[in-house]
């Protein structure tokens, strides 16, 4: 096999799903020559013919919904059941939040009356956006910055995890379709170098990254060579705090799906819990009952509700994070066992619940991105928020109560990018997507999201000499 053919190989079966090229040098100069062209005439389009194109192209995607979601669960595992969802709701949902607002977030800032001048502040595309995109979410990682940064009048480069090409394949598909003029969008695969030459090129202006802290600081360093800003968004331990007067069945129901929906691999999934000593009896036993009822197994069977991990490698660092916790004094609820499908030397792991955990322990402390969590007993807020905030991360955060002024209270003084009151694991787009600390920098969504896909720039106007 060429050096520059990659395979994926799918965690269903191990099989070669397909293969792909990486783009020699001399293609990506070309790439970013092209996109840099093409984005000079792009800004001269209006919002509104953006926003039609824009939209034609996302019908285009939610149209083949079933399709892409079972070439997604072959790439990355995910239950083929769940797998639509992320195009009908959450990918749908954003780009046309994103799209409705536009005109409104892009147009021209007027200021108070001055006599004998206008001044306004307009807001410039900053030019070529590079979007780098994980796995485990590609297209709702993507959209937050794809779709925003079109409608801004910027050209985009799309580079998706090497686990999930046919992603960037489906938006080229939509996007020509949808009548999207050449070089507006683009997509390529590179090796990490050439990756890190295109962020330190010239013509790139705007980085949007999703992934490890590792390659969050990567992306700064290569940025450094120049003058642009990027948007991180980074690992996360997200936790939540279920208060006495939570309402018990939903609370569980949610953190459950929170903590095990596609197997945990999410950023903002909920890896650890600290319940009220009041209830912390019943929640460990609801909350284990209901981890019970999942079923691990093969992703392409409809009663599949825990497919595998994305790869072995992540399958056997999840087990031996629970080895080392449980080593260290903890206690494994679930016997993998009930699982049959668990099988050591390959991706399928049993969903875990941990208790008698301490954040001495790294299941308490560093990112897991699996199907497992850990549950402490605390006597009060005070304890909760110590511990919430004992983390180098702050994604997402939660907490369980029916005390909406004690929920706004406490989420104040809780380092978090975003803060959930019965709910968690979803996004907003009418909200800034953010985190603090390492899970980030920067936001994408919300009308905020547009201010760094463009630059301002100042009108001064005297109108008579």
């Amino acid at each position: 096999m060429d050096t520059l053919t990659q395979q994926v190989i799918s965690p269903v079966d191990g099989s070669v799903f397909t293969e792909f090229e990486l783009a020699s040098p001399d293609t990506i100069d070309r790439m970013l020559e092209a996109a840099t062209r093409a984005q000079r005439w792009w800004t001269g389009v209006s919002v509104d013919q953006r926003g039609a194109t824009c939209r034609r192209a996302v019908q285009l995607m939610v149209d083949a919904a079933d399709e892409i979601a079972t070439e997604l669960t072959w790439q990355m595992g995910r239950p083929v059941a769940q797998s639509p969802s992320e195009i009908r709701r959450g990918f749908q949902e954003r780009a046309t939040y994103m799209i409705d607002i536009a005109s409104g977030a892009l147009s021209d800032i007027a200021l108070e009356p001055k006599e004998g001048f206008q001044r306004f502040i307009r807001r410039e595309p900053v030019g070529v956006v590079l979007v780098l995109a994980p796995w485990n979410y590609p297209y709702l990682a993507s959209v937050n910055a794809v779709i925003p940064a079109l409608m801004a009048g910027n050209s985009v480069i799309l580079k998706v995890s090497q686990q999930t090409p046919r992603v960037a394949d489906r938006y080229a598909d939509a996007f020509k379709e949808a009548g999207l003029p050449e070089g507006v969008f683009q997509h390529v695969q590179a090796s990490h170098e050439d990756v890190e030459r295109m962020i330190g090129d010239g013509r790139i202006k705007f980085v949007s990254f999703t992934g490890s802290v590792e390659g969050g600081c990567a992306v700064q360093r290569a940025s450094a060579r120049q003058f642009i800003t990027n948007n991180l968004e980074l690992g996360g331990k997200d936790p939540a705090y279920v208060r006495p007067d939570a309402q018990l069945q939903a609370t569980i129901d949610n953190l459950v799906d929170g903590a095990f929906f596609n197997a945990g691999q999410s950023c903002c999934a909920v890896e650890r819990i600290y319940v009220h000593r009041e209830i912390y009896e019943p929640f460990i036993d609801g909350f284990v009952a209901l981890t019970r009822a999942y079923r691990l197994g093969n992703p392409l069977a409809p009663e599949t509700t825990l497919g595998p991990m994305v790869r072995t490698g992540s399958a056997e660092f999840v087990r031996s994070q629970v080895a080392e916790a449980v080593a260290q004094g903890a206690r494994a609820v679930i016997d993998p066992r009930e699982f049959p499908a668990d099988r050591k030397g390959t991706p399928y792991v049993a969903p875990q619940v941990l208790v008698d955990v301490d954040h001495g322990m790294r299941v308490m402390t560093e990112e897991t991105f699996g199907p497992v969590v850990g549950v402490m007993r605390v006597n009060d807020d005070e304890e909760a928020i110590a511990l919430m905030n004992n983390s180098r991360y702050g994604l997402t955060a939660s907490i369980w109560t029916s005390d909406v002024d004690a929920a706004i209270r406490i989420g104040d003084r809780v380092e978090t990018g975003t803060w959930y009151l019965n709910r968690c694991d979803y996004l907003d787009p009418a909200l800034a997507w953010t985190g603090v600390k390492d899970s980030g920098r920067g936001c994408s969504l919300s009308t905020l999201g547009y201010e760094a896909l463009t630059r301002p720039k100042s009108f001064h106007l005297r109108l008579q000499l």
